[in-house]
């Protein structure tokens, strides 16, 4: 994979702004509530198709809504490997969802996504919300956003992966998700459950 050069100063600050527009018209999924369209089949890079009451495990579920190019997904992106490894060692499912129905055919297209997924080194499913219908009922705003259900499918934590974005010097000093899949894993009440998403604006489908 070609390095990534991430976007500075004005530009940072425009895309943080059209991070805020082209929101679902439906409220974000609330806290407590359980996972939308769980039954839901979804194709995926690997071949295969997926509903998410199958990629959930024993203790819970990660979802990440996410694209192929978005500098914000880019930039976080190397959160991926150890948060999988840590869910998987944790019974934890998750799973990686790309909702941007407007730029199919093109960079989000299933070919684009299966070429973005060996290049990176996914080892969980990255599944195509064909007509951003999950994001929709999730109320998903931006790539990257989380959402983290318990074992009881339950939404225990949604938001961001960490405030690498709310710093200045874009280094990260609060591991959100981390720590609310550690504390979920052992019990204990989430301290942060609720955090600002930062990303591109998830393309619903053209009108």
């Amino acid at each position: 994979m070609k390095p990534l050069r991430l976007p500075s100063g004005a530009l940072l600050t425009a895309l943080l702004f059209l991070s805020s527009f082209q929101f679902p018209p439906e409220d974000m999924l609330p806290l407590g509530a359980r996972i939308p369209l769980a039954e839901r089949r979804m194709p995926a890079t690997d071949g295969e198709s997926y509903a998410l009451q199958d990629l959930q495990e024993d203790q819970g579920l990660l979802l990440i809504f996410s694209c192929n190019t978005c500098p914000f997904v880019r930039a976080w992106e190397e959160t991926y490997g150890p948060l999988s490894d840590f869910a998987r060692e944790s019974e934890v499912g998750m799973a990686l969802v790309n909702s941007n129905a407007g730029k199919r055919p093109g960079e989000d297209s299933m070919a684009a996504m299966k070429e973005h997924a060996a290049e990176a080194g996914y080892q969980m499913p990255y599944l195509l919300d064909k007509h951003s219908e999950l994001a929709n009922a999730f109320g998903a705003k931006t790539t990257p956003h989380v959402f983290l259900f318990d074992q009881a499918g339950k939404l225990v934590y949604r938001g961001a992966i960490n405030d690498k974005f709310e710093n200045k010097d874009k280094t990260a000093r609060q591991p959100y998700l981390m720590q609310a899949l550690q504390q979920m894993v052992a019990g204990e009440a989430i301290e942060r459950a609720d955090t600002r998403e930062i990303g591109c604006s998830i393309k619903r489908p053209q009108s």
